[in-house]
């Protein structure tokens, strides 16, 4: 058995390139700033948080005096050049930018040795500071965190992105504990998973690895779900269920996959939270919950749906011809009426000639529709949707936006749904591009 970080020896078959993203995959733009840092923001000499090839210091822009995280990672290390590494999860941060689970990237600086990521100040820290602080976290408290995460997880998911190292320390607060949201960060060793392409890499922190990768068997993004797993008894116990005295002892515990709950740690936790926590702790990743399914579980229903209601969303099946260029979401009539009185979308809807208002018929219908690139300040292309219901019957559901300025078509995609029950309208989103339709 490998340890985490250790690849076996490297031969010309193996592409270690692979799951990585690159400009091909990655559709939008990222500017890159090569004048120094220091023109723009006042930034603080000391890291308030340092990696073994990155540190991230305080910085705050001169003219508008907001606060930002600047994370200053080397290009070169162990004599190797790692840009293209790096540049992977700017693409990530930038594809994943309308997303309020994952932290946002506003700029990217390069010099002849860093580059820099300017990143949304996180003022709460790291959630490892708060297990470490509070001797315990409510079930309440631990249920709203793990929703948050999920959400945060799923949009990754959607897109076949994989983090591969959820823990407490790339976890930020937005704010003092209680009263914040959670957001992920830290993509560095997250990969893109492609259909008929296999990855096997050793990597993540010994406590949350999944046992497929100790075993060097393909990684999906079901060993994200383990890593949830794990995260969830931590926010429930304080302790790691398969923590040993060294690395390799957990790793053992790990690959045997013994679960306990002790009644000194788990006394007073619900059926329900530990259920959630053997749903996600299953050797087999094909049986692990999705996050999709995580949102869904009576745990996460039970204690977020009182005072901050989740909307049903049905199971989507989707294909597109570039997963990065779209995102479909379907919503009932009541989300999308809160939807589109929100001050965000109010400004877009008001640029379309009408509304998309479609009767979802009983049954079974596609959807085939056509998305060009929007800015995110503007629209800047037509979109146009037809829905075929099985009965054959075609209907417009969609608004024409003004164009201002010419597009070409980046994606189709279909989508199949099944058995819904939304009542008398839907919203067809593209979170990426920031556009509620």
């Amino acid at each position: 058995m490998l340890a985490v970080g250790q690849r076996p020896e490297m031969n010309d078959s193996m592409n270690y390139q692979q799951g990585l993203i690159t400009e091909d995959h990655c559709p939008l733009t990222v500017p890159v700033r090569f004048q120094p840092l220091t023109d723009t923001y006042l930034v603080d000499p000391r890291p308030f948080a340092r990696g073994k090839f990155a540190t991230v210091r305080r910085c705050k822009h001169k003219e508008t005096g907001v606060d930002y995280a600047a994370k200053c990672i080397r290009k070169r290390r162990r004599a190797a050049d790692v840009r293209h590494e790096i540049m992977h999860e700017i693409f990530i941060l930038k594809l994943s930018e309308n997303s309020p689970r994952i932290i946002r990237l506003y700029e990217v600086y390069e010099t002849s040795t860093e580059v820099i990521l300017v990143l949304e100040m996180a003022a709460g820290g790291e959630l490892q500071r708060v297990l470490e602080d509070h001797e315990e976290i409510s079930e309440k408290e631990a249920a709203r965190i793990m929703r948050q995460i999920l959400e945060g997880v799923a949009f990754l998911h959607e897109r076949n992105i994989a983090h591969l190292d959820i823990k407490p320390q790339n976890l930020l607060l937005t704010n003092t504990f209680p009263t914040c949201d959670i957001k992920l960060c830290d993509f560095g060793i997250s990969r893109l998973i492609s259909k008929g392409i296999e990855l096997r890499e050793i990597l993540g922190t010994p406590d949350y690895v999944s046992p497929e990768i100790l075993h060097y068997e393909p990684i999906s993004l079901a060993t994200d779900m383990w890593s949830i797993g794990v995260l969830a008894y931590v926010l429930l116990s304080g302790h790691t269920p398969f923590g040993g005295e060294t690395k390799q002892e957990t790793f053992w515990n790990v690959t045997s996959g013994t679960l306990e709950f002790p009644e000194d740690l788990f006394g007073g936790v619900s059926k329900d939270a530990k259920d959630f926590i053997q749903s996600l702790l299953i050797m087999e990743p094909n049986e692990r919950m999705t996050a999709k399914e995580c949102l869904h579980h009576s745990w996460i229903k039970s204690f977020c749906d009182k005072e901050d209601p989740q909307r049903d969303i049905p199971n989507i099946r989707l294909s597109t011809t570039n997963e990065f260029n779209a995102e479909v979401s379907v919503v009932s009539v009541e989300v999308a009426e809160e939807l589109t009185s929100s001050p965000e979308v109010i400004p877009l809807l008001q640029q379309s000639v009408e509304a998309v208002s479609v009767d979802v018929v009983d049954g079974t219908f596609q959807c085939q529709t056509q998305l060009l690139p929007v800015d995110h300040h503007q629209c800047n292309g037509t979109i146009k949707k037809e829905v075929k219901s099985s009965s054959d019957k075609s209907r417009t559901s969609f608004a024409s936006l003004t164009p201002t300025s010419s597009s070409t078509v980046v994606s189709e995609m279909k989508v199949d749904y099944e058995s819904l029950n939304l009542g008398k309208s839907i919203i067809f989103g593209d979170e990426r591009m920031n556009v509620v339709y």
